[in-house]
């Protein structure tokens, strides 16, 4: 049986330094940040808000075997957005 949820967070002001993605390098301002859970795995991407395009966030997918989980991955990677640093996130599950 398949498993989905999503959840959405939008006008996330980022920290300095931004937050590192795989397809754009790191990107900073006000982003929105997009979690799909299916099947076990949390794909967190992120956007400037209002814009088109989507870029998944460095560390990204990761393993949730539930949907707390996967909710406390949308969550921290929304932390990871605040705090900024352009780095890779590393997520706490």
């Amino acid at each position: 049986m398949d498993t989905f949820a999503t959840w959405t967070t939008q006008g996330i002001i980022a920290g300095s330094g931004g937050v590192m993605t795989t397809e754009g390098g790191p990107i900073t301002g006000d982003l929105t940040v997009h979690t799909t859970w299916i099947d076990g795995q949390a794909q967190v991407t992120v956007q400037h808000t209002g814009a088109s395009e989507w870029y998944a966030m460095e560390g990204s997918p990761v393993t949730a075997s539930d949907e707390p989980t996967a909710r406390h991955v949308h969550q921290a990677a929304v932390e990871a957005v605040k705090e900024g640093g352009g780095s890779a996130f590393h997520f706490p599950v």
